[in-house]
């Protein structure tokens, strides 16, 4: 994961969050997380990103509409990134609580 964007990572943990998420779905979510509206020239060329690093399956839902779901391996990056990240703020937030 240490290769991806800031944005790329958000995705894959936007992806990860919902039940079958679709462009559209993943674009309102990080929309309200960002308080700027992103568009579609920024949105599918990192998805494309994940899916060419096998983080992310992209399927149909029909014609129209793709689907996305993080993959073993993208459920493993994950993991694998919260824990690095706990070990620099995980007991300092938990302390504050």
């Amino acid at each position: 994961m240490h290769d991806l964007t800031a944005f790329q990572r958000d995705l894959l943990y936007t992806i990860a969050g919902q039940d079958e998420p679709h462009g559209l779905g993943i674009k309102e979510e990080l929309a309200k997380y960002y308080g700027t509206d992103i568009n579609h020239g920024r949105l599918y060329p990192n998805l494309d990103t994940l899916v060419d690093k096998g983080l992310v399956e992209k399927g149909q839902a029909d014609q129209r509409t793709n689907i996305y779901s993080v993959t073993r391996r993208g459920r493993r990056e994950i993991e694998a990134r919260r824990e690095w990240e706990n070990q620099y703020v995980g007991d300092t937030l938990e302390a504050e609580d």
